[in-house]
């Protein structure tokens, strides 16, 4: 890949973003992130420029796409914590929907038409199924999956326009850090299960809760499907390169096809990190699905993904070794 390929990524400065750049420095491409820094951290980003700014600044995005001619765009910035998008839906709409039309009418403007988008397995609500497939009726239960689904919508429709190719990348639980302990998840508040366990070993909370024990699994507790997120990273940089080579519109599962339940996950942690912390069970909360694991055929069929860090005690001890050397 040749060092003057431009990409410029939107909320690189966040978990899933800053691991992705990493990736694409790796290979040789030129980055440049921009990020607001609400939930993301600038020392994460290693080597590329960084740019400081909202995708909502039509000025300073218009700016920076005529100062420098982009092959492509990874999409990650977007408010992500469902319990608040409850909260406040309207500031979810506007960051995420207002920011990427903002976003996208400026690109149509510049002329790029490459473009790789940050969505979510929220978008496919309680599926009354599993593995879930990429073609599976879309009904999200809570305002952020409705906002990454909108989205969705828009991009189907300005490609068909002839406007824009896309790729849309569906996460399950992104998880895990780098080898490198350089660059690892740091949200604040935290409400992903791996590193509030982890959290809870450190010393930094007196317990974890399990919600819900009563669920039709082998254990009673919720199984979801890990991605480390490095094969996560990995995902996007095959999905830019698929655009770059001609590739046409897609959409595409990123996980492993494998599920872990909320008490094997505490148990790993155990494991892992050699402390036996406290657990407390508790009810269950609204809206969450027994069981949410991917079908991966289709990233693995088209893009020629293969699954590096399916271990999920490896995906542990990287966000263990993470979590006690935290760097920010």
């Amino acid at each position: 890949m040749s060092k003057k390929t431009r990409i410029l990524v939107t909320g690189g400065a966040g978990y899933i973003g800053s691991h992705t750049v990493k990736l694409l420095e790796e290979k040789g491409f030129e980055v440049v992130v921009y990020d607001n820094l609400s939930n993301g951290h600038e020392e994460a980003v290693l080597n590329s420029r960084f740019v400081k700014g909202d995708i909502l600044e039509r000025a300073k995005l218009d700016d920076l796409l005529t100062e420098i001619e982009f092959d492509a765009v990874i999409h990650f910035a977007a408010f992500i914590e469902v319990g608040e998008s409850v909260k406040k839906p309207l500031e979810f709409f506007n960051n995420n929907v207002s920011g990427t039309l903002n976003l996208l009418s400026l690109l149509k403007k510049h002329g790029v038409k490459k473009f790789v988008f940050s969505s979510t397995a929220a978008v496919y609500g309680n599926p009354d199924k599993t593995p879930i497939e990429e073609d599976f009726d879309l009904k999200p239960i809570n305002p952020y999956g409705n906002t990454k689904l909108t989205v969705e919508k828009v991009l189907g429709d300005m490609s068909v326009a002839g406007d824009i190719n896309y790729i849309a990348l569906r996460y399950f639980n992104a998880s895990g850090a780098d080898e490198s302990g350089l660059i690892g998840e740091s949200h604040n508040p935290e409400t992903h299960l791996i590193p509030l366990v982890l959290k809870t070993a450190k010393g930094e909370r007196d317990s974890i809760k399990i919600f819900g024990t009563d669920y039709p699994t082998k254990d009673g507790t919720c199984i979801r499907d890990y991605i480390h997120v490095n094969d996560l990273a990995n995902a996007h940089v095959l999905a830019l390169n698929y655009l770059l080579d001609g590739g046409v519109s897609d959409v595409f599962n990123c996980g492993y096809g494998v599920g872990y339940s909320v008490r094997e996950i505490i148990d790993t942690a155990k494991k892992v990190t050699g402390v036996d912390f406290k657990v407390e069970e508790a009810e269950r909360r609204e809206g969450d699905p027994a069981v949410l694991v991917a079908d991966n055929e289709k990233i693995k069929r088209v893009l020629g993904w293969q699954p590096v860090h399916n271990d999920i005690e490896f995906i542990i001890k990287t966000a263990w070794n993470w979590e006690k050397n935290k760097r920010f």
